[in-house]
């Protein structure tokens, strides 16, 4: 057996064994009570620090609810407008010490066409140990020695960042995939040459020449990209599977999307099955990822840079827009419930303070601190009570794919005004020929299954459900032209408003043009 793997995996096995806390498993409240001490001792003399009084806020007995009192929640706009705007500009020690020299660039799927996130040195630290933590992890699996010394290909953004005079922007994965440890530079794909490539299609051109070179075991990225540059690989190379060219490849790490939708289609790309594993990598921080085989939830990372508050996603917090009320019930790890919604909120080594990122996720494992993502507070359809979430979306198109057996690439929809009524329409993105009205009939049938609001508002206030068939290329190209092609992005799998309208007007002029 090969001297690197066996030397790789012995410390991997050595490292998983050191136990926390004494041998004790890690005490989530008292974990994240700690961690909130060191963010507001670390911050207290920033001039957000100073302004919020967090001096005085280490001085109270009940440091959390001290904390939740003297500071107010924050949404993207609000934050920004107050604070971030100033580190921008080049101020140091306005959230977070010192000076923050990288803005990650996140996908803009809500507030903002593109948002401007702080990451600081703390942070990066922060998101290497997560990292580490992830691949020690690996122990727990029965991978042989061998694989501990193959090629990790990460499709992310350029390492070229754009540099704007004070600060350097650019996808999270380019700025960390910049940052990445001299040790790891042997195993990291595709390399430093083409990872600065900043232009989308040529990187993937840049890849697909040099996949044959490579001995790959894992893969990471979005799943919808990854698909598309294995499709291309294989297209290339004239073979069957993904596994002709790298027939050690074991893993998949994906996060930022449900991979549930894109399985089936994935799956088809390879000779045998593979290990998948989830991580919940934000630009925000390095939020939770799986840790042990058997399981698709993942675990909170509580002792790393990040406090977090959960937001009862209900009506008493949100309004049908997904807004967020301006004084929400938050509670902490210790008062959370298995199998209810809660919005997140944090606060960071990057200088985010109660801050709302957006993402809603149920815990399935409260003892472990384990959770799923189930979707965006903006990303819900609500106009007349259904209350249909993302989970369900996801879910509904899966048994769908399943049940005709059709791989389904992308789907988005939309609520639409029928009559004095309401209904929805569903974009399918998909290669295989669909009867509209099946479609319609099955989508329909299963969300009936899986939500009763919306079986009920189906009866009433839902009139219609539209489903158009679409080639998945016109999805992609639509990304290309919001200047969200590759990388981190992903298609929203809701429209509203001006995007449903941007959407709706690419869609007729293609048709006006064929």
């Amino acid at each position: 057996m090969p001297i690197l793997g066996s030397i790789i995996k012995r410390a991997i096995e050595l490292r998983s064994k050191i136990p926390l806390e004494g041998g004790k498993r890690l005490n989530a409240e008292k974990a994240q009570q700690k961690e909130l001490k060191k963010l507001l001792k670390k911050a207290y003399y920033t001039t957000f620090g100073e302004h919020y009084k967090f001096i005085d806020i280490l001085k109270k007995d009940d440091i959390i609810s001290a904390f939740k009192e003297s500071v107010p929640v924050h949404n993207y706009n609000s934050i920004f407008s107050k604070w971030w705007y100033r580190t921008i500009n080049g101020e140091a020690f306005v959230c977070w010490p010192g000076k923050v020299n990288y803005f990650a660039l996140s996908s803009g799927t809500s507030e903002a066409s593109s948002k401007y996130i702080p990451v600081t040195a703390d942070m990066l630290k922060a998101i290497k140990k997560t990292s580490i933590r992830q691949i020690i992890s690996l122990a727990k699996y029965d991978f042989p020695n061998e694989f501990y010394q193959k090629g990790i290909l990460m499709l992310g953004g350029s390492t070229h960042l754009l540099y704007n005079g004070t600060y350097y922007e650019g996808d999270l994965s380019g700025i960390t995939a910049g940052n990445i440890p001299f040790w790891f530079e042997h195993f990291y794909k595709p390399g430093k040459r083409i990872s600065k490539e900043r232009d989308w299609s040529t990187k993937l051109d840049e890849i697909v020449k040099s996949a044959k070179d490579w001995d790959i075991g894992v893969i990471v990225g979005v799943p919808a990209w990854l698909q598309i540059l294995m499709e291309r690989i294989i297209s290339h190379y004239n073979v069957n599977t993904i596994h002709d060219i790298w027939p050690n490849l074991s893993i998949y790490v994906h996060g930022g999307v449900s991979f549930e939708p894109y399985k089936k289609g994935f799956e088809k790309l390879l000779s045998h099955p593979i290990t998948y594993m989830e991580t919940y990598l934000a630009s925000e921080g390095f939020i939770a990822y799986q840790s042990r085989p058997n399981t698709s939830s993942m675990q909170l990372v509580l002792d790393n840079g990040l406090f977090f508050e959960f937001v009862p996603f209900n009506e008493q917090n949100f309004d049908d827009e997904g807004n967020l009320a301006r004084n929400p019930n938050t509670i902490t790890i210790g008062e959370v419930e298995e199998n209810k919604e809660y919005a997140l909120l944090i606060s960071s080594s990057a200088g985010a303070w109660r801050y709302l990122i957006g993402d809603t996720i149920k815990f399935t494992n409260k003892q472990l601190s384990e959770i799923v993502i189930t979707g965006r507070t903006k990303h819900f359809l609500n106009i007349c009570g259904e209350h249909l979430s993302q989970e369900n979306m996801n879910m509904a198109v899966k048994m769908f794919g399943d049940e005709m057996n059709i791989e389904i690439k992308e789907f988005t929809v939309a609520g639409i005004k029928h009559g004095s009524m309401f209904a929805h329409k569903w974009f399918i993105g998909t290669d295989n020929q669909i009867d509209a009205n099946i479609a319609k009939e099955k989508i329909d049938q299963n969300l009936k299954k899986l939500n009763d609001d919306y079986r009920v508002e189906r009866i009433a206030a839902i009139k219609d459900v539209v489903v158009e068939i679409l080639p998945p290329e016109l999805f992609y190209d639509w990304m290309k032209l919001q200047g969200k092609e590759g990388g981190q992005n992903k298609f929203p799998r809701v429209l509203k408003n001006e995007k449903l309208k941007s959407w709706e007007e690419y869609l007729n002029n293609k048709k006006q043009t064929e």
